[in-house]
């Protein structure tokens, strides 16, 4: 069985900078969970989210979330393949593949949509649809997506935990 979750914003900011947040470090610790994520943005290339100071105080290992860059069309499309390693069940499901789209739909607004392939990965099914937030474990690709919008539409970090202004 298929199993694939597909979420949609619109952000008010030109597509390259939507692109750059996802795969620049210094936007990517401002919003979500606040991993620093590193792209090699070719195919074939190493893809690895580094945990911040206060998810290694919580016992997660230095990368908790790694993969290999499929296809990269700055600023319209990536695909990668992504697994999270936060713990030993999540990384023996293995790697699914994520892709984002990204649209112009008017003048400094675009359309990101991420679609996540999680075939054959009931537990990162479960927690990237925000299933374990109870559990303190956040809110999966609704919360990280409303992070993005927020951060590139205020400039203030958005990330999970942390008091927001």
């Amino acid at each position: 069985m298929t199993t694939t979750q597909v979420y949609r914003t619109y952000i008010k900011a030109e597509p390259s900078t939507v692109w750059d947040a996802i795969t620049k470090p210094e936007f990517t610790a401002q919003y979500g969970y606040g991993g620093d994520a590193d792209y090699d943005l070719k195919p074939g290339g190493r893809f690895q989210v580094r945990a911040n100071e206060g998810m290694k105080a919580f016992g997660a290992p230095d990368i908790i979330i790694d993969g290999e860059v499929v296809e990269a069309d700055p600023p319209r499309k990536l695909v990668q393949t992504w697994r999270m390693l936060m713990e030993q069940d999540l990384a023996d499901e293995g790697f699914s593949r994520l892709t984002y789209d990204l649209e112009e739909t008017s003048p400094g607004v675009a359309r990101l949509t991420v679609t996540h392939d999680l075939t054959g990965k009931p537990t990162l099914a479960m927690l990237v649809s925000g299933g374990a937030e109870d559990k303190g474990a956040g809110g999966g690709w609704s919360f990280v997506l409303a992070a993005l919008k927020s951060l590139l539409e205020t400039g203030k970090p958005f990330l999970h935990g942390a008091p927001q202004e």
